[in-house]
């Protein structure tokens, strides 16, 4: 399968606090990110986020107070999610 991605993806470990309508809130960390999405890993992926669904995030452990971001999940695999920034 060839890498049809449009933006270079750069490795980032950062935690990622993702407010999710349903469960609530949950801490997570990145593997990467990119001009348009970020991925983050968890092993519960598949069952806490769909595909289409909404949620925002907000970069935790900064020396001042991160914004909070508007995030589509775009892809759900077994060991993380891919969320694409929503710029309404």
């Amino acid at each position: 399968m060839s890498n049809q991605r449009k933006n270079t993806r750069t490795p980032l470990k950062v935690r990622l606090r993702i407010e999710h309508p349903v469960h609530g809130e949950l801490l997570v960390n990145t593997r990467d990110i990119s001009d348009c999405g970020v991925y983050i890993l968890m092993d519960q992926g598949e069952d806490l986020l769909t595909l289409g669904e909404r949620v925002t995030g907000q970069v935790q452990g900064l020396p001042m107070e991160a914004p909070i971001l508007q995030l589509e999940v775009v892809r759900v695999e077994p060991m993380g999610v891919g969320l694409r920034f929503v710029h309404d």
